[in-house]
């Protein structure tokens, strides 16, 4: 599902104008986003949790030459789905 079709997902469902369920759906992406730069997780009840998790600094191996590299220390985004959101998928109604 592109962005486009959970706009008009959103559009059919709340009755919001296909504009207005854009702001929402964009608004809604960038809190989680601006939570997410600041360290903090947003947990969604029933739905699941987003959070940073930090990776550690390591040796990597370049793919095309084979060549040792140092791969920085990084941070990246992780969504952990919640129990019912997993148990409603797994139902596959």
């Amino acid at each position: 599902m592109t962005k486009a079709e959970l706009v008009d997902a959103i559009a059919k469902s709340s009755k919001l104008t296909k504009a207005d369920s854009e702001k929402a759906l964009t608004s809604a992406i960038n809190a989680v986003i601006g939570a997410l730069k600041k360290g903090d997780a947003v947990r969604l009840v029933g739905f699941g949790t987003f959070e940073v998790i930090k990776r550690a600094a390591r040796k990597g191996r370049n793919p095309q030459t084979g060549k040792e590299i140092q791969i920085k220390a990084s941070k990246s985004p992780k969504f952990k789905p919640g129990k019912s959101f997993k148990e409603e998928v797994n139902s596959g109604k």
